[in-house]
C-alpha cells in the first residue's frame, strides 16, 4: 500500500485501505489488523481505527466484537442483497432522473458512453473501465437530483465497485459485450422520456450483473494442468 500522505489522516488511511481492497490486494473475508496497517502505512493505530470505521459506513468492512475488522465476503448471498438495494434504487432514480433531464445533461451521459466505448477498444484495465461505468451512473443520481437518494446510492456505492470490479475480472468478455448497449439504451429511453421502459432497463441492467456474477462466483475454479513425465500433448 502506499504510505498516507499528512492529511486528514483517518480518510487518508481509509483512502488507502480501499484502494488496497479494489486492487485485489486485500481480499473479500480478509482480515484488517490495525498493527499491521498502521506499520504499513505510517499513522497511528487511531487512525486506522477511524479509517476502518469509515468504510464500516461504506458497507466495505464488517466489524466484530473481540474479532477486529474484515473485508465483507461475497458469497452469493452478499451479492443477491447488495444488488437488489441497488436495482430499487436504480429504478427510482433513472425514473426521477427522466423527468429531470435536459439536452446538456444527457449530451453529459453519451460522452461518458462514448468514453466507455472507446476503453473497452483500446483494451484498458478493468479499474479504469469500471470508473466510467460508475461515472454514468453518479451522473444519473445527480440528474435525479434527490439528495436523499444520492446518499443512499452512496450507502452501497463501495460495494457495488467491489462486486462490480469482480464481476469484470472474472468475466470480462461477458461484461464487454454488453456494457456499451446496456449504456446507450437507457440514454435513448431518457432522451424519449418513455419512464416504464426505462426504469425496467435499469432494474434489468443491474439484475443481469447480479446474475452474471453469483453464476460466477458459483463455478468451480479452473486448476492450472501440471504437465508429468510421459504425458501425451494434448
Amino acid at each position: 500500500m502506499r504510505r498516507a500522505r499528512r492529511r486528514g489522516l483517518a480518510h487518508e488511511a481509509a483512502d488507502r485501505i480501499r484502494d488496497a481492497i479494489f486492487e485485489g490486494l486485500v481480499q473479500p473475508g480478509a482480515a484488517l489488523r490495525e498493527v499491521e496497517l498502521a506499520t504499513s502505512l505510517e499513522v497511528s493505530r487511531g487512525s486506522v481505527r477511524e479509517g476502518l470505521a469509515i468504510l464500516e459506513r461504506e458497507g466495505l468492512v464488517r466489524s466484530e466484537w473481540h474479532r477486529g475488522a474484515r473485508v465483507i465476503d461475497m458469497s452469493p448471498a452478499d451479492v443477491d442483497e447488495v444488488y437488489t438495494v441497488r436495482a430499487a434504487l436504480e429504478r427510482l432514480a433513472t425514473g426521477t432522473a427522466a423527468d429531470r433531464a435536459t439536452p446538456e445533461r444527457l449530451a453529459e451521459l453519451s460522452v461518458l458512453t462514448d468514453a466507455l466505448e472507446r476503453a473497452l477498444a483500446s483494451g484498458t484495465d478493468a479499474p479504469t473501465l469500471l470508473s466510467l461505468d460508475m461515472a454514468f451512473h453518479d451522473r444519473v443520481y445527480e440528474i435525479a437530483g434527490n439528495d436523499r437518494l444520492t446518499q443512499a446510492w452512496y450507502g452501497v456505492r463501495s460495494q457495488v465497485y467491489l462486486f462490480q470490479l469482480t464481476r469484470i475480472r472474472l468475466g470480462h468478455a461477458q461484461y464487454r459485450s454488453v456494457v456499451v448497449e446496456e449504456h446507450r439504451q437507457m440514454v435513448r429511453m431518457l432522451e424519449r422520456g418513455d419512464t416504464r421502459a426505462l426504469t425496467e432497463a435499469a432494474e434489468e441492467h443491474v439484475d443481469s450483473a447480479r446474475r452474471a456474477l453469483v453464476r460466477m462466483l458459483a463455478a468451480p475454479r479452473q486448476e492450472p494442468r501440471v504437465e508429468r513425465p510421459g504425458d501425451a500433448p494434448a
